[in-house]
């Protein structure tokens, strides 16, 4: 199989067997720490319907941190939660990978480091990361977009690695996928905007096609590598199983981060790539 050659064709690979099932084990066992030790101050709703409702402090303050995001239909009219926090969690982002020494780990493996190196990064960072609950009943549909609406770079160098923690399946809602639709050009930009909050910023107002999707069922411990020009998106779950994922965005060094993208960090903790942390 050529790797490089199939991504630049359909805009995406799905490499079956590529962690192990202990290795996926342990990250699900971490996450569920995490949000044991998590005691909501700010609620923080995820939501990919309605992104204003996201852009408080808290989510912009969670690109160099460990934020907790929790599902739309977690909450009753009053406030309170349906069910236990540990199932009303949507997402936890964006800095695992550089906060929590075992998500650091799963992260940065040879494995990671050559195939970034030949899908074309020159000099990969690690820019974000996310642990995706996508939790049994309650975990939202999630529309299609293109992950370089939110990590944009000149010109786009956004690389997705997306694993799969449990098998994803249509019922609870796995990724779906257009082969070749990288090639459209990038439709917008979610950046931070002048007064305060975010905005899409319209690059190109033709739509993305909904005709042609396919659905990316995989087993645990499948990478699923996404172009970040590739149109995709993932069902609602509607089963009474979960669908854990984990995953982790690199941009190239070599290329133009902008001041206005959303995600921003402090000189504190700088992006880094496949290596150790630099005490230098």
């Amino acid at each position: 199989m050529d790797r490089a050659r199939d991504f630049a064709r359909q805009g995406f690979l799905v490499l079956p067997g590529f962690v192990s099932t202990a290795a996926c084990d342990a990250l699900k066992a971490r996450a569920e720490e995490l949000v044991a030790g998590f005691r909501p101050e700010t609620v923080s709703v995820f939501s990919t319907r309605d992104q204003t409702r996201t852009s408080d402090e808290y989510f912009l303050a969670s690109g160099d941190e460990i934020h907790f995001f929790f599902e739309e239909d977690a909450f009753r009219p009053d406030g309170s939660l349906r069910q236990d926090k540990a199932l009303s969690i949507n997402k936890i982002g964006h800095a695992l990978h550089d906060l929590d020494p075992l998500f650091d780990r799963f992260s940065r493996t040879p494995e990671l480091a050559g195939l970034a190196s030949e899908l074309g990064l020159k000099q990969p960072l690690l820019l974000q990361s996310m642990y995706i609950f996508k939790q049994p009943h309650i975990g939202g549909e999630v529309n299609c977009h293109q992950d370089a609406t939110f990590l944009y770079t000149e010109p786009s160098t956004c690389l997705g690695f997306w694993f799969a923690l449990e098998d994803a399946t249509l019922e609870n809602g796995c990724l779906w996928a257009l082969p070749g639709g990288h090639t459209l050009g990038l439709k917008k930009r979610f950046v931070r905007a002048e007064g305060g909050g975010t905005a899409f910023q319209v690059l190109d107002s033709t739509p993305l096609p909904n005709e042609g999707m396919v659905p990316l069922e995989v087993k645990k411990g499948t990478l699923v590598v996404l172009h970040g020009l590739l149109p995709h998106k993932s069902g609602a779950n509607t089963s009474s199983k979960s669908r854990h994922a984990y995953s982790v965005h690199l941009i190239d060094g070599t290329a133009h981060y902008p001041k206005d993208n959303w995600l921003q960090r402090a000189p504190t903790l700088p992006l880094r790539g496949f290596g150790p942390v630099s005490n230098g």
